[in-house]
Parts: C-alpha cells; sequence; structure tokens
C-alpha cells in the first residue's frame, strides 16, 4: 500500500489450513499418490518447491507477527506493529490479545484450550510476549530465543493404542534408542503408527511390554511419545531388554549411563548412513540432493564406506542410483566437491560428534581457529572454555583420537578446513545471507568467492531456493539464472558482487 514504508522486513508463520489440508490429501490418493502425514509437514512441503508459482497455486494461509526492518518508522510497542499491520493489507492472528493482568491471561488460555478444535489449524499453546520494545531491547536475546517471549503449551492431546512391538533403533552418534511400533492410531488428526522409548531406563520405569495397552500423547502436538501403560491384557509378556549386540551391524554394545551404544562408529550401516545425511543437512556442508534415499543407496551398494569416499565418486558411478537423472547426479557431484573448503566451524559441526552442536561448533572454531589447534587441544584446554563441560571434553578428545585417520584421508581427498579469526562471528555483516554462485568469475575461483562470503558471515549453498538471498552471476550461468528469477532472487555481476563485499568488509 502507499502507507507501508520503502523498505520492510517481516517475520510471519506460514500454514496451511485443515480444509485444504483434507482437499490436498483427497487428491493425492486420487492421483495414486502418498497422502501427507499432517498440515504441517505438507505446508513445509510446498514451501521448499523451487517453483515459486508452484507454490503461489496452493491454499496457504499467512499470519505476520512481527518486524524485521523498516526503514523511517520506529515503535515503541509491538502491539503499534501489529495495528499498523492491518493499514498495509497484512494479516494478523485473530486471536491475539493484550493483557495487563495475569488472571485475564490465564482465563483467556482456558478459553482458547476449548477452541483449540474449531480451529482450522493447529495450535499447542500460547506464546506471551512483553509489549514494551524498550524492555525487550534490555532484556536482550539468547542464541536460539528472546528473553522477552515464552510458550505456555496446552496439555497434549492424547489416545490409547496396543505397543505392538519394542525395536532398538541406532542413531547417528551411536547410540541405540528403544522405538515402540504401535497400533495405529489418530492423535489430533495425525495418525501415529511409532513413538520413541528414550531410553532402557524409560522402558523399565513405565514397565512397558510387548501388546501392552498404552496411552500415547504428542509432545507438542508434533512428537509421539508413550505416556503410560493402561493395562496388560498378556499376563505373560516378557520384559524388554536392550540387545547385547549391535542390530545393524553386531558389534557388541557399550554402556555409558543411560545409554546403549555401538562403538564400530563409521564401520556401522546405521550409523554411516546417519552420519552421511547429517554431513550434507543444511546446518552442515548443505549437499544438494544427498538426502536419505540417496545416502540409503550409496551404503547399500557398497559405493561409500566413509566421509571420504564422497569425495571419490564420480559422475558415471552416479547414474547407477535410482531416481537419478544426468542433471541430478551433476549437482550432486558438484555440490560434494563445492564443500572441499569448508568454514572450520561447520565442518566441526557436520563430523557429527557426540555433544557437539552447532553453537558449540561455533564456539570451539573461534577459540581455536583453526581444525589442528582442536586436535591437539588438551582435555584440561578444553575445559577452560565455560560452555564444555567433562562429558564434552571427553567426547571432543576421543573422537579425535579415534578418527585421526580419517581426517587425514579426508585432507587427501581435497578437503581444506578453513581457518577462523577468533571472535569471527559477532555482528559480521553478511550474517544469515545466503549465497548461490553460478557459471565462472573472472576474479575468483568458486572457492574463493564462498569463502569471501562465509568470512564475512553468509552461507554459500548449490541451489537456488527459497531462502537465497542472492545469486552471483559469472559468465555462462546456466539453469540457476532462469531458477533465480523464477525465485525472485537478486541477481548480482561480478562487479556488484565485488561492490557488496566491499562494503560489507568496511563495516566489519
Amino acid at each position: 500500500t502507499e502507507d507501508a514504508p520503502p523498505l520492510l522486513s517481516l517475520r510471519a508463520e506460514i500454514f496451511l489450513p485443515q480444509a485444504a489440508f483434507q482437499q490436498i490429501n483427497q487428491e493425492r490418493l486420487e492421483n495414486g499418490q502418498e497422502p501427507f502425514a499432517n498440515p504441517r509437514n505438507a505446508c513445509a512441503g510446498i514451501v521448499r518447491r523451487l517453483a515459486s508459482k508452484t507454490v503461489a497455486r496452493q491454499p496457504l494461509d499467512i499470519y505476520f507477527y512481527e518486524i524485521l526492518h523498516c526503514e523511517k518508522l520506529e515503535f515503541s510497542s509491538h502491539w503499534k506493529k501489529l495495528e499498523v499491520f492491518s493499514d498495509w493489507g497484512l494479516k494478523t492472528s485473530p486471536h491475539n490479545k493484550k493483557f495487563r493482568d495475569h488472571s485475564k491471561m490465564t482465563a483467556y488460555r482456558e478459553e482458547l484450550i476449548h477452541q483449540r478444535d474449531e480451529l482450522d489449524y493447529d495450535i499447542d499453546g500460547i506464546v506471551i510476549k512483553i509489549d514494551s520494545e524498550q524492555i525487550r531491547e534490555k532484556l536482550g536475546t539468547r542464541h536460539r530465543s528472546p528473553r522477552w517471549a515464552i510458550a505456555w503449551k496446552f496439555a497434549p492431546k492424547e489416545e490409547i493404542t496396543t505397543l505392538e512391538k519394542i525395536v532398538v533403533q541406532v542413531g547417528t552418534s551411536g547410540i541405540l534408542t528403544p522405538v515402540a511400533l504401535l497400533q495405529p492410531v489418530d492423535v489430533g488428526g495425525v495418525t501415529v503408527s511409532r513413538a520413541t522409548l528414550h531410553n532402557a531406563d524409560e522402558v523399565r520405569k513405565k514397565d512397558l511390554r510387548e501388546k501392552d495397552k498404552v496411552r500415547i500423547a504428542r509432545a507438542g502436538d508434533v512428537i509421539p511419545e508413550v505416556v503410560e501403560r493402561i493395562e496388560r491384557p498378556n499376563k505373560n509378556a516378557h520384559k524388554f531388554h536392550m540387545p547385547e549386540r549391535c542390530p545393524s551391524c553386531d558389534t557388541r554394545v557399550i554402556r555409558e549411563g543411560a545409554y546403549f551404544i555401538c562403538p564400530a562408529d563409521l564401520r556401522c550401516p546405521a550409523q554411516l548412513r546417519g552420519r552421511l545425511q547429517h554431513y550434507g543437512s543444511r546446518d552442515a556442508l548443505d549437499i544438494t540432493h544427498l538426502g536419505e534415499k540417496t545416502v540409503e543407496q550409496l551404503v547399500e551398494r557398497g559405493m561409500v564406506t566413509s566421509l571420504v569416499d564422497l569425495y571419490r565418486l564420480k559422475p558415471e558411478e552416479l547414474e547407477k542410483l535410482d531416481l537419478f537423472g544426468k542433471k541430478n547426479e551433476r549437482q550432486l557431484y558438484e555440490a560434494i566437491q563445492d564443500t572441499k573448503q569448508p568454514r572450520l566451524d561447520r565442518f566441526l559441526y557436520a563430523l557429527g560428534i557426540r555433544h557437539v552442536g552447532g553453537r558449540l561448533a561455533q564456539i570451539l572454531a573461534e577459540e581455536f581457529t583453526s581444525l589442528d589447534n582442536i586436535r591437539r587441544a588438551s582435555r584440561d584446554e578444553l575445559l577452560a572454555i565455560p560452555d564444555v563441560g567433562e562429558k564434552i571434553a571427553e567426547s571432543l578428545v576421543c573422537f579425535f583420537a579415534e578418527n585421526q585417520k580419517s581426517l587425514e584421508d579426508l585432507e587427501k581427498a581435497g578437503v581444506e578446513v578453513q581457518k577462523m579469526a577468533r571472535g569471527q562471528e559477532g555482528g559480521l555483516p553478511l550474517k544469515d545471507k545466503v549465497f548461490v554462485f553460478s557459471g565462472s568469475l573472472e576474479n575468483y575461483t568458486r572457492s574463493e568467492a564462498q569463502q569471501a562470503v562465509e568470512d564475512l558471515g553468509g552461507r554459500a549453498t548449490s541451489s537456488i531456493s527459497g531462502q537465497t538471498d542472492y545469486l552471483v552471476a559469472g559468465e555462462e550461468p546456466g539453469q540457476k539464472l532462469a531458477e533465480a528469477k523464477e525465485e525472485e532472487v537478486k541477481i548480482l555481476d561480478e562487479k556488484a558482487f565485488r561492490k557488496l563485499l566491499f562494503s560489507a568488509e568496511s563495516t566489519s
């Protein structure tokens, strides 16, 4: 509208109404396709499609709730932002309320609990936010969430069903987790047929056995869990015991506290599959087309037995994979090759070291600045970092002691992990900006251009998506240029790219 500011960046929630979800599933079934499990999965699948025109035709809805950046306007309160949204033609939730009294807020929450089944979308609670922007600024933000907002969840929806069987799943880090296979039951509009049992102690504490009648809940209306046993029709049911040997590779299992662990590492097919998927995931090295089905085939056919084997794959070998065409196999090959000069923090996270998530990987990278420094770090040096405790230090020391050869093999295959400056991530000008490169640049190799972006806090990926901020187009950019135009991604030639880097470096 004419009243909207010249530059406006907003945060919103995209969702798929229940009626639209049922219609989409009906059409999928009529076309011989598998139906979506729930509106959340369906919505995520639709939004991730590359063609924006295809997404635009879907019956999605949206509620705006926050301003990220706004030129020429300032607001003293969150409520005033919500009020101006309607003037700009932006939808907000009709259930937004402002309260000064805790008891009235509690009463409103109870009112929504009774209304939740009548809504055309799922909710699992309310979010309470401080209205004053001045107080919000003083409180600040944690790594993943603000200190001025808190979620007040509803009690999860529950149903009763039969626990048909308890099986054991082997995770990426080798931890064995018991999983309940259930007689399918509808819980809040979603068919649930399996639920995690967390660990052996949890199974023993709840005394769960096969064929028990159990109460199922979806924690946060999403993750299914077994709440309790209701009755035991089979009085002779045997107690559950964790296996002595790994169900994936038959290696003898070891126990650490509450956890049973397969120590075979990448020699275990289940761990190898999980590690490969994690290595190529969006938050790790973001390798296009290295999804679950591709990884499954690479491991089953013996084409990949370790991380280094990824870098030994040839395009003609990838032709043997099902579901692949020449375009996809070339994209996978190029995406793998594009990760040969990863930034230190992303590489650390990609390795899947136990207890090392994305945030800790970043802290370690900023503290030690190079992979060699981290590999040589003693237990005491690691413990000197405030965020590192005994278990984390032990995990890091053990990982690098046991995986020296694997890391050396990666280096021989051409993987050069890039150093980071101490404290590099704080306030970087290109933080969270996503770049894609296509075509050849005159003054940069592909890896040099990607590194320049990452040094300033940005992220280089190999394919255009709805999250892409810039396409840097060199000579003969190919199909990515058309995809970028389709997605309305900002396109930079080399001159504009160099200007952007210069401007960002000047402010860092």
